[in-house]
C-alpha cells in the first residue's frame, strides 16, 4: 500500500514537472516569437534606426538622469506617451550594459500635483546624505505647472526630487517638494547635480533664462546658491537650458580645466536652430570663470542637442549623450507611432593646441565590440573610390584624405537620394537637400548647405556613422562633429569619394552594426 502510495505520488510530482515544464516552454516559446516579431517590425520600420536609441512609441525629447549603477547604465528620458509630438511631460526609462544596447522600462516619473517632469539629473547617494537609504538613486528635475503657466504666474517652474532604492525600478518622490523654490524665473530649469570632492557636499546648476546658477546642499533637499554665470554674448542666443559641469584632464598632461556645457533653443547653433556649445574654464567650488571669448560647440550639425554627461561613471569616463533633433522641426520629422532619437553615446577628451582649449568627441570604444566587417565591393577610378553595399544604412565608414582639397562624398540610393558632404578651402560642407523627404518642415532645409571652418589641413580624416535617418559625422579624430537628420525614400546602397588627382585616400575602413537596438 505504501509503495502503490509512493509511486502515485512520485507520478503526480512528474506529471507535474512535466505540465510545469512545458508550460514553460510554452511560454518561453511565445515569449522569443513575440519579440522576434517585435525585432522584425523594427527591422522593416522604415525611419526606425539600427542602432540609435529610440522609446518603443510616442514621443521623446532631452536625455535626463543619466547615471550609472551597478553594472548598469541608466537613460532617462522627457516622454510624453499619449502622443507623437510634446505633451505633458514624464520621464521615460530605458538601461543598457554597454551604453548600446537598451532594454526599456516602464515610465520612471509621472507628472503631478506640482506639474510636468521636466528635465534633470540623477545621482547615487553612496553615503545616505538625503536619508532615503545608503545608495539610493536620486533623481533631482524640473516641476512644469501648466496651470500657473497659463495664469501668468513667473513662478511656474520649480525642483524637486525622487528617490529609489531598487535601482530606478520604482519612485518616491519626496514629500517635502519643490526643494527650490522659484525666485521670478520665467525660465529656471534643468538641474544638474553632481557630488564636489574637495568640498564633500553636493553641487548643482540651474540654467535661469540666460545665464547659469550655482548652488550646493549637504542634503540634496535644502540648497544655498553660491554664484550666477553669464556670458557677454554679442548677439543673444536664447534660452540657456540642459547645463553641466564637470573636470577634464588635459590630454598628455596633468593639468585639469573645468567644462561648462549649455544647449540654447531658437536659431542659436552654428547652422540654424537648436544646438550645444561649451566653455572652458576655472572653478573653485563657488564659481566658474573663463578666458573664452568665442562661443565653441559641441556639434556642428543641426541635429544634436540638450546633451548631457554620466554620473559616477566607471573610470572618471566623461560620456555624453545628445538628442538627435532640432526644435525647428521635431514635431513633424516623418516616422509613424514614434519621434525621437538619441545620439550614439560619445566620449569627451580635452586637448590643448595653438589655438587653445578644446573639446575631441569620439563614439564610445565599445561600438567595436558590435561590429564587423561590412558586405560590399569596392572600385576605383582615377575619379576616386566607390563602395557598393546593401547594409550601408546601418555602417561606420572611415578614411584619410591626403590632400583633401575639392574632395566630395556622396552617399546615395536607388531612389536618386543624395547627401553630401565636401572640403573646400578650409570649410567642411554637409548638403541634404536631395536627401530624401525633405518637405515635411520648411525649416529642415533652410540652412543647407550646412558648414563648419576647420581650416587648411594636409589630412582629412573623416568617420561615418550612417543609420536608416541619420549620419553622424566626425572630422580629424572628433576635433570636429556634425549630426544629421536625414529620411531617404530608400536604403542607402552607394558611398561616391570623389577626389582631385592630387588627392590620395587611403585606410579605408568598412564595418556594419549588431546590435539589439531594443531588448525587451
Amino acid at each position: 500500500m505504501i509503495k502503490t502510495s509512493l509511486k502515485l505520488a512520485f507520478g503526480l510530482i512528474l506529471f507535474s514537472c512535466i505540465i510545469s515544464c512545458g508550460n514553460k516552454n510554452s511560454q518561453e516559446a511565445n515569449k522569443d516569437m513575440a519579440s522576434k516579431k517585435e525585432n522584425d517590425s523594427i527591422a522593416n520600420d522604415t525611419y526606425r534606426p539600427n542602432y540609435h536609441f529610440t522609446p518603443r512609441e510616442k514621443w521623446m525629447n532631452d536625455p535626463n538622469g543619466l547615471v550609472y549603477q551597478n553594472g548598469k547604465y541608466h537613460l532617462f528620458f522627457q516622454h510624453y506617451p499619449d502622443s507623437t509630438v510634446w505633451g505633458p511631460m514624464h520621464w521615460g526609462h530605458a538601461v543598457s550594459k554597454d551604453l548600446l544596447s537598451w532594454e526599456e522600462k516602464p515610465i520612471a516619473l509621472y507628472p503631478d500635483n506640482l506639474g510636468y517632469i521636466f528635465s534633470g539629473s540623477a545621482v547615487v547617494d553612496k553615503n545616505n546624505t538625503a536619508g532615503f537609504g545608503k545608495d539610493a538613486m536620486i533623481a533631482m528635475f524640473t516641476y512644469h505647472d501648466p496651470k500657473g503657466e497659463k495664469q501668468g504666474s513667473d513662478k511656474f517652474q520649480t525642483q524637486g526630487i525622487a528617490y529609489s532604492l531598487d535601482e530606478g525600478k520604482t519612485w518616491t518622490k519626496y514629500q517635502g517638494n519643490p526643494v527650490i523654490e522659484n525666485p521670478g524665473i520665467r525660465d529656471f530649469r534643468d538641474p544638474k547635480v553632481f557630488w564636489n570632492e574637495e568640498k564633500e557636499n553636493w553641487q548643482m546648476l540651474l540654467a535661469a533664462k540666460d545665464h547659469i546658477q550655482f548652488y550646493e546642499s549637504d542634503n540634496l533637499k535644502k540648497w544655498e546658491k553660491l554664484s550666477d554665470f553669464k556670458f557677454q554674448d554679442n548677439q543673444e542666443l536664447g534660452v540657456w537650458e540642459c547645463p553641466d559641469l564637470f573636470e577634464l584632464e588635459i590630454a598628455g598632461t596633468d593639468e585639469k580645466k573645468w567644462v561648462l556645457i549649455i544647449s540654447h533653443g531658437g536659431e542659436s547653433s552654428p547652422n540654424g536652430g537648436s544646438g550645444t556649445r561649451y566653455f572652458i574654464g576655472d572653478y573653485d567650488g563657488e564659481k566658474f570663470t573663463t578666458e573664452q571669448v568665442q562661443s565653441k560647440w559641441i556639434d556642428y550639425g543641426t541635429d544634436n542637442y540638450a546633451g548631457v554627461s554620466y554620473n559616477n561613471m566607471p573610470d572618471d569616463r566623461r560620456v555624453v549623450i545628445g538628442w538627435m533633433s532640432n526644435w525647428n522641426y521635431a514635431t513633424t520629422t516623418p516616422t509613424e507611432g514614434w519621434r525621437s532619437a538619441m545620439t550614439l553615446p560619445r566620449e569627451l577628451s580635452l586637448v590643448k593646441d595653438q589655438n587653445g582649449y578644446h573639446l575631441k568627441t569620439k563614439v564610445i570604444e565599445e561600438i567595436s565590440t558590435v561590429s564587423e566587417e561590412l558586405e560590399m565591393e569596392q572600385s576605383k577610378s582615377e575619379d576616386g573610390i566607390t563602395i557598393n553595399s546593401r547594409e550601408l544604412s546601418n555602417s561606420i565608414i572611415s578614411f584619410n584624405a591626403e590632400n583633401p582639397e575639392g574632395l566630395q562624398v556622396t552617399l546615395s540610393n536607388n531612389s536618386g537620394n543624395e547627401f553630401i558632404m565636401s572640403y573646400e578651402d578650409g570649410t567642411f560642407y554637409t548638403n541634404r537637400k536631395g536627401s530624401g523627404l525633405v518637405d515635411f518642415n520648411e525649416k529642415f532645409t533652410n540652412t543647407e548647405p550646412q558648414e563648419v571652418e576647420i581650416g587648411k589641413v594636409e589630412t582629412l580624416k573623416v568617420k561615418l556613422y550612417i543609420d536608416k535617418s541619420s549620419i553622424e559625422i566626425f572630422l580629424n579624430e572628433g576635433n570636429y562633429a556634425m549630426t544629421n537628420l536625414v529620411y531617404p525614400e530608400s536604403p542607402w546602397n552607394t558611398l561616391n569619394i570623389d577626389t582631385e588627382k592630387v588627392t590620395e585616400i587611403k585606410d579605408i575602413q568598412t564595418k556594419k552594426v549588431n546590435l539589439i537596438l531594443m531588448d525587451k
